[in-house]
């Protein structure tokens, strides 16, 4: 995964002294360290695709979809002689290559491809593919963040017994316990999108990293569409305990900082939004990129039995990127730059 902007570092003052499990910092610091540094969880060659399961990786109809929508972005732009596509958070750059090949050549032949992503490039990557730790600046075209900002590390604040937002500090074993109060900018951020009760243990995770991540990825776009695609809550409806969780060897675990696992939270994709942007459910987006879920005609199963058995499964497909209560529940955040918002016409 891509690795976030950082505004500092959070614990220090908190913290206290190393001990058995390590030193007590906040969960923004300690999940950095674990996801993105030297021996961390993003830094190795297995990758993400060995513990999680993206829309990327389940089915090809994904890329042909993000396919379809850069052509859209395409014709916006007026059809350019250079096509930009910036697939931040890359893994091993298998959407940047499934929409290369799901493009017609004539496009593609315009189209420069872009994986953004910390880890070394993987071996037997598309040649087409520039492989890179940031996206390129003055970009035209399509900037696409799948499952980026959940790993953007972000601090976590509870409630204590007394009514008080404090900062929940963490070692690398996991263990918590409560630091000092929420203040400054991340206090304000908690005030306008997710205002803690006083009832003791609610908990929220501050978003505020995300925002400043995702609005210096739209503003390397000189005109096009970036999108952020996430597991995503509104402030209609924070969960009261936050979400922070691990992911490993494609289970859900208990988030631990020690590099072992993916540590993950949902986004709040609502404060991320800036100005001109929309708020769709992915079963919509994907429905209008032409992705649908509806079995094929049972009459198919006797005239052209091959063709059916491959409907069927591209069905099956489909189903799975748009299920309620699965990968059709993602959140998907269009910020259009300098250009109309290419799925205008599309109801959430």
């Amino acid at each position: 995964m891509a690795e976030g902007t950082r505004n500092g570092t959070q614990g220090a003052a908190d913290g206290g002294a190393p001990e058995h499990g390590g030193a007590w910092r906040g969960w923004r610091e300690a999940a950095h360290a674990a996801l993105y540094g030297p021996d961390g969880f993003y830094r190795r060659a297995a990758g993400p695709a060995a513990h999680f399961r993206t829309s990327v990786h389940a089915s090809p109809l994904f890329a042909g979809a993000v396919a379809r929508l850069l052509r859209r972005v395409d014709d916006a732009l007026g059809r350019p002689a250079a096509l930009d596509f910036v697939d931040m958070a890359a893994g091993h750059g298998e959407l940047a290559a499934g929409v290369l090949a799901a493009l017609p050549e004539d496009v593609a032949a315009r189209t420069r491809a872009y994986a953004v992503e910390i880890a070394d490039r993987p071996a037997g990557l598309d040649p087409r593919i520039a492989w890179c730790p940031r996206p390129p600046e003055g970009a035209r075209g399509l900037l696409f963040a799948n499952e980026w900002l959940d790993n953007v590390p972000v601090d976590v604040a509870e409630t204590d017994a007394a009514g008080r937002v404090r900062r929940v500090l963490v070692r690398d074993d996991g263990t918590e316990r409560p630091g000092g109060p929420v203040t400054g900018e991340d206090a304000a951020w908690l005030a306008r999108w997710w205002p803690l009760p006083a009832a003791p243990g609610a908990r929220a995770e501050i978003g505020l990293p995300r925002d400043t991540a995702w609005a210096g990825a739209v503003a390397t776009l000189d005109r096009g569409l970036a999108v952020a695609v996430d597991y995503a809550h509104t402030a209609a409806a924070r969960p009261r305990f936050g979400t922070l969780t691990g992911f490993r060897d494609g289970r859900e675990t208990r988030a631990v900082p020690d590099g072992s696992c993916d540590i993950t939270a949902h986004v709040a994709l609502d404060a991320c939004a800036l100005p001109g942007a929309r708020l769709l459910p992915q079963r919509a987006a994907l429905r209008a990129l032409g992705v649908s879920g509806a079995r094929p005609p049972l009459a198919l199963a006797s005239t052209r039995p091959a063709a059916y058995v491959r409907a069927l499964a591209s069905a099956g497909e489909a189903a799975e990127l748009t299920a309620p209560g699965g990968l059709g529940d993602f959140g998907w955040l269009l910020q259009p730059v300098g250009v109309p918002d290419p799925l205008a016409d599309t109801d959430g």
